[in-house]
């Protein structure tokens, strides 16, 4: 949709340059050419047809919107900032409410036996028009042949200095030629369905902007009835050409020419989403109709209906909102308490369940892509997955970044160093997309018509920076490009897996996983599950490693995976082995007193990260986490430490919950940890939690 604003804010005597890229990025846009032909009309260089000409020569690739706001801004203008994550009401607007597949083709009624030409023109004109509007129409035409040799009709002079009102009078008193003039039986009349100020017939005189036309030459006319009944458009009157076609005049009720364009938009969108063909040349405001109560040939021109569908176009927004809100009802907790819903299934145990998000993110060259090949064969299987027996399942693999064999080879290469049996290759779903991406908005409803009966446990994309809408480091364009994932899970009942890359330095410089993701922040929080990856240092422990496992690669890496889940408790730090193609567990212990390859740390017990840190940390996981209490070995902190950092002048405390180090917040009464309420009591120096059943 064009920004109106931005147009306006670029005076029509700029460059002849500038003047070019605004028609070309209009068009680009979609816009049609009368848009730029009346921004041009205002300017002291305009020549009528000039932009018509060359609007035949543009290119739609040529130059893009940007350019646009590129010239705008050059002359002061500043956009407005959506500061709101999300604006349900263009989104419910989105939705497509009329399937064509599903509206049925309409025989239109013809014009009554006793039609009464005269009635319909009064009716007309007395409904669209005040007494004192100066109404434009067009009984003079001049013939021209076209291409295939049949006779055209055009219109040759229009009347624009008379009022409603006269015109009403006359009609009343004696016949439609004495009220408008002697017609042209083969041609029918034109009208301009907003009045007029008695000047001139454009657009700029134009006075109200109530009504618009949609009209189609493509459809048949028993198509466009139906239609435009199905369509609930607030139309006033639904007038037969006498030809092809079927005149809506729809009800815009705009308030200026401005939101008389953007009303518009809305509504050729909406026809076009339904599967209407309207005529693009229909939007302005000045535009011809044709005017019912007089002959076109051997056919009427006539009102087929009147006042059909919504009352007006605010009422007909209400009916699209209440028509696209397909959310779930709410529910109060009496009705479910006796009778909770049973919690999905864990695909992961103790970290993600069957519908729900995962994102694994770690800096380049940590083996993310590997790892999700691991856990999506480890599903597939039905087996470990950095120390998880995972819930067997069909996996769709979405591959993004590697060619078709090279991804094929990955996961044979998998199987064979895990020395897996493949038994279960059926579970396995790869969708090649190198070189076919699109964004996520458009992936994600393909997606769901394609594997809607595919019965997946999970989907892994990988990665999602190909599939990225919008600003990475913008909060509501990132909201948007969740809620894709959301679609996804929820219209497929499976779990979504993808990965993303730390942004540059973040490593060292954030403790808790969530910080150190690329982007904004609303991204890094979406998923229920984030498993973050951070890489430590294996000096002199390679050598024990390579006695142990013979068939080693050449270069080994370690890392730490670390949770931040929203269903569960916290798991515990993991150190793996990174033995090209996978990820292996660490159970001899090698990597226990390893630090971390971005700080001068040693384990995770002893880090050395700031109070200040720590109190952020905590925050944030208590923030985000279910629990009111976070355990030490999830925060990486020692009970020394901890005792040290958070004394009486915090506003947490060390305690010990079934012999769990946690920390909380200070306050009396009861908490809740791992699923279970907790009540206080005193043993000794030490709080101490106990299980609750009250």
């Amino acid at each position: 949709m064009i920004d109106y604003d931005m147009l306006n804010s670029i005076p029509p005597d700029c460059s002849y340059d500038e003047w070019l890229k605004v028609g070309m990025a209009l068009k680009h846009e979609g816009a049609d050419c009368s848009v730029w032909d009346e921004w041009s009309r205002g300017g002291t260089k305009y020549k009528a047809g000039e932009c018509v000409r060359k609007w035949k020569s543009f290119n739609r690739n040529e130059v893009t919107g940007g350019t646009l706001a590129h010239i705008a801004m050059s002359y002061g203008y500043e956009p407005a900032r959506d500061e709101t994550v999300y604006d349900i009401h263009n989104l419910l607007l989105d939705e497509i409410i009329v399937d064509p597949a599903f509206v049925s083709a309409e025989k239109v009624p013809p014009p009554a036996s006793n039609y009464n030409p005269k009635g319909d023109m009064l009716e007309y004109l007395t409904t669209l028009f005040e007494p004192d509007d100066f109404v434009g129409y067009c009984i003079k035409f001049s013939a021209a042949v076209k291409d295939n040799g049949k006779k055209e009709w055009r219109p040759e002079q229009t009347v624009y200095r008379r009022t409603a009102g006269d015109i009403i009078k006359r009609l009343r008193k004696g016949s439609i030629e004495n009220a408008i003039g002697t017609l042209n039986p083969e041609a029918g009349a034109y009208i301009r369905f907003n009045p007029l100020d008695g000047k001139g017939e454009n657009n700029a005189n134009v006075t109200r902007w109530k009504y618009c036309l949609v009209e189609s030459d493509e459809d048949s006319t028993e198509k466009q009835y139906g239609l435009y009944k199905a369509m609930n458009l607030p139309i006033a009157f639904l007038v037969h050409s006498g030809n092809k076609s079927l005149h809506a005049i729809v009800k815009v009720d705009a308030e200026n020419a401005q939101q008389y364009r953007q009303r518009v938009q809305e509504v050729y969108k909406f026809c076009k989403q339904s599967g209407l063909t309207p005529d693009e040349q229909d939007k302005n405001e000045s535009r011809f109709s044709r005017l019912p109560g007089v002959k076109r040939g051997d056919k009427w021109q006539y009102i087929v209906e009147r006042n059909i569908g919504a009352e007006s176009y605010a009422a007909w927004l209400e009916w699209r909102e209440a028509e696209a809100d397909d959310l779930p009802p709410d529910v109060t907790l009496d009705k479910i308490w006796n009778d909770m819903p049973p919690l999905k299934d864990e695909l992961i145990p103790g970290i993600l369940r069957v519908g729900h998000k995962l994102l694994l993110a770690g800096p380049s060259k940590a083996g993310k892509s590997f790892l999700l090949i691991n856990l999506a064969i480890s599903i597939a299987e039905g087996v470990d997955w950095l120390g998880a027996t995972c819930k067997q399942g069909r996996v769709c693999y979405v591959n993004l970044e590697l060619d078709e064999a090279s991804c094929y080879h990955r996961f044979r290469e998998i199987y064979e160093k895990r020395h897996l049996d493949p038994k279960h290759l059926d579970n396995l779903y790869i969708w090649n997309l190198r070189g076919h991406s699109v964004p996520m908005d458009r992936l994600a409803p393909v997606a769901i018509r394609r594997f809607r009966d595919s019965g997946f446990a999970a989907i892994v994309i990988d990665p999602i920076y190909k599939v990225i809408t919008g600003d990475e480091n913008n909060a509501t364009d990132m909201s948007r490009f969740c809620s894709y994932f959301d679609q996804v899970a929820a219209g497929l009942g499976t779990a979504v897996i993808y990965c993303h890359h730390h942004s540059k330095g973040a490593s060292g410089k954030y403790a808790n996983s969530a910080d150190r993701s690329s982007g904004s922040g609303v991204f890094a929080r979406d998923p229920d599950a984030i498993l973050d990856m951070r890489e430590i240092k294996t000096d002199g422990l390679t050598d024990k490693y390579r006695q142990r496992h013979k068939d080693a690669c050449e270069v080994l890496t370690a890392w730490e995976v670390t949770g931040t889940l929203r269903e569960f408790s916290p798991p515990k730090p993991i150190r793996v082995w990174f033995d090209y193609p996978v990820h292996r567990g660490d159970p001899e212990n090698f990597l226990a007193s390893a630090s971390y390859s971005d700080s001068g740390s040693r384990g995770v017990a002893d880090s050395q990260t700031s109070k200040k840190d720590w109190y952020q940390i905590v925050g944030d996981l208590l923030e985000i986490s279910t629990d009111t209490a976070v355990s030490l070995e999830a925060v990486g902190i020692s009970e020394a430490n901890a005792r040290k950092k958070f004394g009486p002048e915090t506003d947490f405390e060390v305690a010990t919950v079934d012999k769990t180090k946690v920390v909380h917040r200070r306050i009396e009464g009861k908490i809740s940890y791992g699923g279970r309420t907790y009540k206080r009591a005193s043993n000794g120096k030490t709080t101490v939690w106990f299980p609750s059943d009250e």
